[in-house]
């Protein structure tokens, strides 16, 4: 657990943090036969954001997540169609709330925090994922990359979000499922807290800055969050 003074806005990552992404599993099983196939393709769409991020490039997330799936889809020989790409954006769309999202931005919100969302993906007007989810109600500002055109962990991207909320770096604590969103975050002044769900796990090299906070689910950091607070 973190002994630095507790952060009084917590920064929530979206995808797989509090949305689950294995709803798109069907879909791979069937394109694929495989459906951690998913994960290849996952891997390849964080690879490329970052990518152009450091190429001074910039193009949708949710374009390049269909490039991506026309990538992964290339790479294994196998031919898209344009019900499959309309069934892969829908079912991104349609993402549900982790079972532990709800109890812990419950808990945290009760605590006094104050949460806001920070996601590579695009904003929406309406209907967001968050919304269908059942989550925006628990968050009071949601920002989006495409503010700065760069892509997490940039250092732009959360200084953005303390930009816009008049607050310092060091009052901000990112919650991430991927420990190079933690990274980026806690690089760039702020508190990082990791959940450790399935596909992911703590890096063992030099120089790689441990989590303030980590656990197996979002209750029990949000308990670590709270109690570092008393």
């Amino acid at each position: 657990m973190s002994s630095k003074p507790s952060p009084s806005i917590i920064v929530f990552d979206v995808n797989e943090t509090l949305l689950d992404i294995d709803t798109l599993a069907p879909l791979f099983a069937r394109l694929f036969g495989d459906d951690k196939i998913l994960r290849e393709w996952f891997a390849q769409l964080v690879l490329y954001s970052q990518t152009m991020t450091l190429s001074g490039l910039y193009t949708s997330f949710g374009e390049l997540g269909v490039g991506a799936l026309q990538m992964t889809a290339d790479i294994h020989q196998v031919t898209l169609t344009d019900d499959d790409i309309n069934e892969f954006k829908q079912r991104m769309a349609d993402m549900p709330a982790h079972p532990d999202a709800i109890p812990a931005l419950t808990k945290l919100r009760t605590a006094g925090f104050r949460l806001v969302t920070l996601t590579n993906s695009a904003s929406n007007a309406s209907n967001t994922p968050l919304e269908k989810a059942g989550l925006n109600e628990f968050f009071e500002q949601s920002f989006s990359v495409e503010t700065v055109e760069k892509f997490k962990p940039a250092p732009e991207t959360y200084q953005m979000v303390a930009k816009e909320l008049s607050v310092a770096m060091s009052d901000l604590c990112l919650v991430a499922c991927h420990l190079w969103d933690t990274i980026g975050a806690q690089a760039s002044g702020c508190q990082g807290a990791f959940v450790t769900r399935p596909y992911n796990a703590m890096l063992p090299a030099s120089n790689v800055p441990t989590p303030d906070f980590m656990a197996a689910d979002l209750v029990t950091l949000a308990e670590q969050i709270i109690n570092s607070s008393k």
